[in-house]
């Protein structure tokens, strides 16, 4: 595939790059100066020929084939293989045209500029920081925030401040090197604009609480398919939330309505729990006044029915026998009238009133004389 018909314009941008703009990123080919490995080989033979150089001889023909095989081998080593290390994958174009791509070991090539080979490193894990500013060692530098990348604006209309990392590396090295102009940008300018697509989905509390594990996978998964679509030949690893919170212009405000909002669920179970105590103890109250009432009913029910069957009885006592029945009653009335009444008696026929001894007084007074002893 020429460089010229892949996605993302090829190579592009000013510099010494021939026709098509700058070259790929990766360890590019470097012609050997035939001068140079000449001269070294010349160096060479007079180290190990005797007398250094071989004079006093004539034309020795299998010393002259002895160099011939070390030139040969020599020039084919530098000019039809190349190497290429565990770490990295070679990417093999020929007249600027993608050949095939070599695995790790000493592979064959036809001689520069009919073949030129590219070796970036596939398994170094790279590291693309959203929101702070990196260093040379590409990693995240404290109190550099960078509030144009981390600022988002949350579902429910709040902005948050969000600094996080995306770990990724090259799982297809021609892809990476000849699709995408800027990988290392487009993965930041990916990252972010995903960030921002879920953040915006998500409201503030949860994203500041129970939804870091969750934006997190989710952000890997729609970063994937993003750079999938663009063909950039990169696979991410991890995308790692460093730091969340709101902006530093409101963060006080912030945990002053942070502060309300535990002071009300503290209130509000406080309020629960009182009602779990007092609501079951109400509730046993009226059920005992309930069963007091129950039980008072069916006493007076009783009563009253005990009641009727007596007069019942004694009106069919009456009916049998009226004198006696109203002596009786008449009896019986009198003995519940003056049952707890001081009684005198008097003698109609004598002197007046008769002398008794009274016996329930005698009895009380005997009995609070004995509790007082």
């Amino acid at each position: 595939m020429p460089w010229s018909n892949q996605t993302g314009g090829g190579w592009k941008g000013g510099g010494n790059g021939g026709p098509w703009g700058q070259g790929p990123r990766g360890n590019g080919p470097n012609p050997p100066d035939l001068e140079e490995l000449l001269r070294r080989s010349q160096d060479k033979l007079k180290q190990v020929l005797p007398g250094r150089g071989g004079s006093g001889g004539g034309f020795n023909p299998i010393l002259f084939v002895a160099v011939l095989a070390v030139v040969v081998a020599f020039l084919g080593y530098n000019f039809f293989t190349f190497r290429v290390e565990p770490d990295e994958q070679g990417v093999v174009l020929r007249f600027g045209e993608y050949q095939r791509s070599a695995p790790p070991g000493l592979n064959f090539r036809l001689p520069y500029p009919i073949e030129a080979v590219y070796t970036p490193q596939v398994t170094r894990v790279n590291r693309t920081t959203v929101g702070t500013i990196q260093d040379d060692r590409n990693t995240a530098s404290n109190g550099r925030d960078v509030p144009q990348e981390s600022l988002m604006l949350t579902g429910d209309e709040n902005i948050v401040d969000v600094d996080f990392s995306v770990f990724w590396v090259i799982n297809d090295a021609s892809k990476y090197l000849f699709n995408v102009q800027n990988p290392e940008g487009t993965v930041k300018a990916t990252a972010e604009s995903v960030m921002r697509e879920i953040i915006g989905r998500s409201d503030i509390q949860r994203v500041l609480t129970e939804e870091r594990i969750g934006i997190q996978t989710a952000a890997q998964e729609l970063m994937q398919n993003k750079l999938n679509q663009y063909g950039a030949g990169i696979l991410v690893t991890q995308v790692q939330l460093l730091n969340v919170g709101p902006p530093s212009e409101v963060i006080d405000s912030f945990r002053d309505v942070q502060a309300a909002e535990q002071d009300q669920d503290r209130v509000q179970n406080e309020a629960q729990t009182y009602a779990n105590r007092v609501i079951p103890g109400a509730r046993g109250q009226a059920s005992q006044i309930e069963e007091a009432a129950s039980a008072y009913r069916d006493q007076i029910i009783a009563e009253a029915k005990g009641q009727a069957d007596r007069f019942v009885k004694v009106y069919e006592s009456y009916k049998a026998a009226p004198a006696v029945t109203r002596e009786r009653i008449y009896l019986d009335t009198l003995a519940g009238v003056f049952a707890d009444m001081d009684k005198i008696i008097v003698d109609e026929k004598g002197s007046g009133v008769v002398p008794f001894m009274p016996l329930p007084a005698l009895q009380g007074s005997t009995a609070k004389q004995g509790g007082s002893q």
